[in-house]
């Protein structure tokens, strides 16, 4: 079984504190986040940015992995993830991805199985417990 870490440190109270996240990459190393960043206006990241960026970046992975099972190779494949945060109730209702790829002699239906295959099948979206659409389009 593959592992990686992230760690979080947070002072203070939620809405005046603040906290840093960091990875064993390096690649977040002591990044801040708070509050004002989730549901404010705010320099630093964020929980939900964070899974928008773990969704459309796993979905593009796995995009591409179904495109070569099935005999195709991707050009670019360019994924938005678009994570929605109801704040009231402290929870994430929806994750929208957009899809848009370039992929030599893949005709449009193919291409929407591979894309829904990816949807359902990318470990992240298979995580979150929340509704997850998806726009796709074929350059």
């Amino acid at each position: 079984m593959k592992k990686h870490r992230a760690s979080a440190v947070w002072n203070g109270s939620v809405k005046e504190g603040s906290g840093k996240i960091s990875t064993a990459s390096k690649v977040f190393d002591g990044q801040p986040y708070s509050f004002k960043t989730r549901f404010g206006e705010g320099s630093g990241t964020n929980p939900d940015e964070l899974i928008a960026a773990a969704h459309a970046s796993c979905f593009a992975m796995a995009f591409s992995l179904i495109c070569g099972e099935n005999g195709f190779t991707p050009e670019r494949v360019d994924t938005t993830a678009e994570v929605s945060m109801n704040p009231d109730k402290l929870q994430i209702e929806r994750s929208h991805l957009t899809l848009k790829a370039a992929v030599p002699d893949l005709d449009q239906a193919k291409f929407q199985e591979i894309a829904n295959a990816a949807k359902e099948n990318c470990p992240i979206s298979k995580l979150l417990n929340c509704e997850i659409s998806l726009e796709a389009s074929l350059a």
